[in-house]
C-alpha cells in the first residue's frame, strides 16, 4: 500500500507530540506578534507564548469561534502583509458578508501535499485521470483537489459543477478514472445513466472521492453498487485550509487526520471542556503550520471522536469518526454551508420584516431539495398576488445570488410554524448513522 508522506504519516506517537510541540509554540509566537485580535486576547489572560511548555497547556487559551473571523473581515485574521498572499478564497459566514482566507506561497504548497496524502490513502495514481465535479471559484474544495492530484502527477480534468450530460460525455470519452464530487452528486450521475440506458460499469471509473456535505454508509453502498467504485470520504473546514485535513485510507476505518499540520481536540459543546480519547464532541482544530491565517482552537461545530488505536494501513495518525452533526445551525446543502441567520437576513432586506420561517431539506433524492416556508404578515398578506410573486422569485434570486443554492419558497399561515422547535428541518430517506 502506497503512502505520500511516510515520514509525517507514520511517525511514532512521541515524535509527532514533540514535532506538534514545536510548532505550536512557533505558532503560538506568530499569532501574537502578528494577530491583533490574538494578542489582545491572550493579554487578557496574562498569557505569554513562553508560558507554553505542554501540549497540555493549550486547553488553558480561548477558542476561536467563526464569528471571531466574520468580525475581523476581511483581513484581521492575517498574520502575514497581503502581499505575501497569493490567493484568496472565502467561505460563508452567518451575515451576509462571508469570511475571508488566505494562502502563501508555503500554505498552497502544504496544502497540496496534504491533499495528495489522503488521495493515496485513498488508491489514486500517478496514471489516474481525476475528474473534479465541485465548483471552480471563491470556495476552497476544487482547488484544493486539483492541486493535490496534480501533485501525485495524475491528469486532472476540471469539469467544475453542473451540466450532468456533459460531465458523463467526459468521463465515457476522456475515460476518467476517478471522481471527485459530493457524494449526492455522484447518485445523480447514477440516476442519469440509468435514466439514459447507459452502463456506469461500462466507464473507467474505479474511485470516488466524496466530500463537502454529510454521508451515511448506506448511500456509500449505494453509490459503490450503482457506480461500481471503491467510494472513500474526506474531511475539510474552508477556515482551517479546506480539503487536507483528514481523509480515509482503503480499510474505510476512519478519517486519518493528519496531526503534523492540525492539533486536534474534542471538547464538551456546551461546557468547553476537553474530552478524553473516544468520546463524542465538538471537534476543535488548531493550525501548526500555515502562515497566512494560523487559527488557535477553531471550534468547527462538527460533532466526532477520535480513535488512537492502529489501522491496519500502517499509518499512526489518529483517525476521526464521519462527523455525526452540527453542534450549531448550520446545514450543508449540495457541498454549502447555509446558515438560517443568513436566510433571515436575505428576508429582512426584501421585506423590511422578520417574519417566521422554516427550512426543509429534503434528503430522498440524490440531490438535495430545499424548501423554505415564510409565514405571512399583514404586510406581505395586503400585496397583490402579482406582487406576492414577484417577492418569492426576488427572495429565490437573492438566496441564489448570495449563498449558492436553489430554493423553492412559499408563504404559509403563521399558525403552522409557531411551534417550530428550529428553523431547519431534515426529511431523510433512511437512518442517519
Amino acid at each position: 500500500m502506497k503512502i505520500w508522506d511516510p515520514l509525517h504519516e507514520c511517525m511514532p506517537r512521541e515524535d509527532l507530540e514533540q514535532l506538534q510541540l514545536e510548532r505550536l509554540q512557533a505558532t503560538l509566537n506568530r499569532v501574537y506578534k502578528n494577530v491583533v485580535h490574538y494578542r489582545k486576547l491572550f493579554n487578557e489572560i496574562s498569557f505569554v507564548p513562553e508560558d507554553f511548555q505542554s501540549l497540555g497547556d493549550l486547553k488553558k487559551l480561548p477558542f476561536t469561534s467563526p464569528t471571531d473571523l466574520q468580525e475581523n473581515y476581511p483581513y484581521g485574521m492575517f498574520a502575514v502583509p497581503l502581499r505575501e498572499v497569493v490567493r484568496l478564497h472565502s467561505a460563508p459566514g452567518r451575515s451576509i458578508k462571508p469570511i475571508v482566507l488566505g494562502y502563501t506561497k508555503n500554505d498552497i504548497r502544504t496544502w497540496a501535499n496534504l491533499v495528495a496524502r489522503f488521495m493515496v490513502a485513498a488508491g489514486v495514481e500517478r496514471d489516474d485521470l481525476v475528474q473534479i465535479a465541485f465548483l471552480y471559484g471563491l470556495q476552497t474544495g476544487a482547488f484544493g483537489i486539483h492541486y493535490g492530484a496534480e501533485a501525485i502527477g495524475a491528469s486532472v480534468i476540471p469539469m467544475s459543477t453542473g451540466n450532468t450530460e456533459k460531465q458523463v460525455t467526459i468521463m465515457q470519452d476522456y475515460r476518467s478514472t476517478v471522481l471527485v464530487c459530493t457524494p449526492s452528486y455522484a447518485l445523480r450521475i447514477a440516476d442519469f445513466m440509468e435514466e439514459h440506458n447507459l452502463n456506469p460499469h461500462g466507464l473507467a471509473l474505479r474511485l470516488g472521492l466524496f466530500g463537502g456535505e454529510p454521508w451515511t454508509e448506506e448511500r456509500r453502498k449505494e453509490i459503490e453498487e450503482r457506480l461500481g467504485i471503491v467510494a472513500t470520504d474526506n474531511y475539510g473546514v474552508s477556515e482551517i485550509i479546506g480539503p487536507g485535513i483528514a481523509g480515509e485510507c482503503v480499510y474505510k476505518s476512519g478519517l486519518h487526520l493528519f496531526e503534523d499540520a492540525f492539533y486536534p481536540e474534542i471538547i464538551d459543546p456546551h461546557s468547553g471542556e476537553v474530552l478524553p480519547p473516544g468520546h463524542v464532541g465538538e471537534l476543535v482544530i488548531t493550525t501548526l503550520v500555515k502562515e497566512a491565517i494560523p487559527l488557535i482552537r477553531y471550534r468547527t461545530g462538527d460533532l466526532t471522536r477520535l480513535d488512537y488505536s492502529p489501522c491496519s494501513c500502517g499509518r499512526t495518525l489518529v483517525r476521526m469518526e464521519k462527523p455525526r452533526g452540527r453542534t450549531d445551525d448550520m446545514i450543508i446543502v449540495k457541498g454549502v454551508n447555509v446558515f438560517p441567520s443568513q436566510i433571515e437576513q436575505i428576508i429582512f432586506h426584501l421585506t423590511g420584516e422578520q417574519p417566521l420561517f422554516q427550512i426543509l431539506v429534503d434528503h430522498r433524492s440524490s440531490l438535495d431539495q430545499v424548501e423554505i416556508k415564510i409565514g405571512v404578515t399583514e404586510k406581505i398578506f395586503a400585496l397583490e398576488l402579482l406582487e406576492q410573486t414577484r417577492l418569492l422569485e426576488s427572495l429565490r434570486r437573492r438566496i441564489r445570488s448570495v449563498i449558492g443554492i436553489n430554493t423553492t419558497i412559499r408563504l404559509v399561515e403563521p399558525a403552522t410554524l409557531t411551534n417550530v422547535e428550529s428553523k431547519v428541518k431534515h426529511i431523510w430517506s433512511g437512518p442517519v448513522d
